[in-house]
């Protein structure tokens, strides 16, 4: 510890590796609503929040844990997850009157086609108008999880059984992803993202 009375204490958030002042900082001086992604180690977070100077204020969500209602079965963490997450809170937000955002991924690694970008491109579709670079986006073979579905296709019956045996005792068949997906955005479109 140093000994000098100079010696100054950074904020808790930025001891702990939470919160990048400068980034964010930057993000609130644009004075447009943010479309903040998060990634935990079951879910992905997309909210729309509007800077206020007694707390930052949450206009809109949604949570990769709400797609059991539309009937996923799949991962709640993986890239075709994060794409519908992206896009019943991008829906949530049109119906608000949100036309606009900024994207904010706060602390987390800025990848190529990652589950960030996923749910990113997810609110693009849905009609929020977020600045980007088309190249850090998912493809759509991604995005709907044909990659899962053909190394599920790839395995034995009996390594299916090992590595995917949390989906298949919730009754989903790895293999299927594509058209379990397609059959959830659809449900979202006609549903229009009434749960909240």
């Amino acid at each position: 510890m140093a000994k000098s009375g100079r010696y100054r204490v950074s904020m808790r958030r930025r001891r702990e590796g939470k919160t990048d002042y400068r980034r964010r900082l930057s993000l609130l001086k644009s004075g447009r609503t943010r479309l903040v992604v998060r990634k935990t180690n079951r879910y992905i977070i997309a909210q729309f929040i509007e800077y206020s100077p007694n707390g930052d204020k949450v206009l809109c969500y949604a949570c990769s844990k709400e797609l059991e209602r539309y009937g996923w079965k799949h991962s709640k963490k993986n890239v075709p997850a994060a794409y519908l997450t992206g896009y019943l809170a991008g829906l949530r937000a049109v119906s608000r009157g949100i036309t606009s955002a900024i994207l904010d991924i706060g602390r987390h690694p800025s990848t190529k086609e990652s589950r960030i970008y996923a749910a990113l491109k997810g609110s693009l579709d849905a009609g929020v108008d977020i600045p980007h670079n088309e190249r850090i986006l998912p493809n759509i073979e991604r995005i709907k999880g044909k990659h899962i579905a053909s190394y599920a296709t790839s395995l034995s019956d009996e390594d299916l059984k090992t590595k995917f045996s949390e989906l298949l005792r919730a009754g989903a068949d790895p293999r299927m992803i594509p058209e379990d997906f397609s059959s959830v955005l659809e449900r979202i479109k006609v549903e229009g993202g009434s749960h909240e």
